[in-house]
């Protein structure tokens, strides 16, 4: 089974790409803010670990919201970071490219906390994996850390720090804020893993 991951660039996509090892990795500019350190930190990960890397650029900055389309949330939003139907777009732009490519198994980099969004819970992986495999190319969807934190995940995989290094979570730039729902995990991941080294 040909595998892909869908590789954002931040910290639980990274684990996964150290830990899966998959052949392919579909990175997403779908208008967000951090794109472009999104696309080097997934590119960097690629070189590093000799994945090969697709980008898909698709302009959908009219339809975001809150931090990562650098809009007020929408009405809608259970956090600030919240955008429509977002990983339901990122997963269809991901198995519209891997099916050319022959790819059966898209993997996510979702994790445990990722479920305060529907689009972050089991039920939603289960479903749109259902939605693929009875379309052309019988894609499976898969996300194997979905019940792990990230810290949980970086330790399964055993990433080392020096590639985690490359992550890029913040929401708001391509430089990290410091300040929004990404940059504090990351930092608060990054802190605790460190820690285990002492």
């Amino acid at each position: 089974m040909t595998t892909a991951l869908l590789l954002s660039g931040g910290m639980d996509s990274i684990c996964l790409a150290w830990w899966k090892r998959p052949e392919s990795a579909i990175t997403i500019d779908y208008g967000q803010l951090a794109a472009s350190a999104e696309i080097g930190a997934a590119a960097q990960i690629c070189a590093e670990l000799d994945i090969e890397h697709h980008v898909v650029r698709v302009d959908c900055r009219a339809l975001g919201s809150g931090d990562m389309a650098g809009r007020s949330p929408d009405v809608l939003a259970p956090a600030s970071d919240w955008w429509p139907y977002r990983n339901q777009l990122l997963i269809t732009l991901a198995a519209m490219t891997a099916v050319t490519k022959g790819i059966s198994r898209l993997l996510l980099g979702t994790v445990r906390s990722d479920s305060g969004h529907q689009d972050g819970t089991a039920d939603f992986v289960r479903a749109m994996s259902t939605a693929l495999a009875i379309q052309e190319g019988g894609i499976i969807v898969d996300a194997p850390a979905i019940d792990m934190t990230t810290l949980e995940l970086a330790r399964t995989a055993g990433v080392p720090l020096s590639l985690l290094s490359w992550a890029h979570s913040c929401h708001r730039s391509d430089v990290a804020c410091g300040d929004c729902r990404g940059c504090n995990k990351y930092f608060d991941v990054l802190r605790e893993l460190a820690d285990g080294l002492d």
